[in-house]
């Protein structure tokens, strides 16, 4: 018998971040959150989720952040 099972990736969703100082270029209105989630799936049927990540990058300086880099501020708006 042979088993398909792995993972894919699933939705992403993007949301701006309108209200956000980028720490690195000091632009406001800049920022975009970006967060996909891979889920884990036998015969192509997704079964649960393995892991989400999210990353903020600046439109103007094109500055990355990773969850570790968050500041409270890019925290509190990705939340809400």
């Amino acid at each position: 018998m042979i088993l398909f099972l792995g993972t894919k990736p699933g939705k992403t969703i993007s949301k701006s971040l309108t209200n956000v100082v980028c720490p690195f270029c000091e632009n406001k209105g800049t920022l975009a959150a970006v967060t996909s989630t891979t889920y884990f799936h036998l015969f192509w049927i997704s079964l649960f989720r393995v892991g989400t990540s999210t990353i903020i990058s600046c439109s103007h300086c094109k500055r990355t952040y990773f969850k570790d880099e968050f500041t409270e501020e890019m925290q509190h708006s990705i939340e809400n």
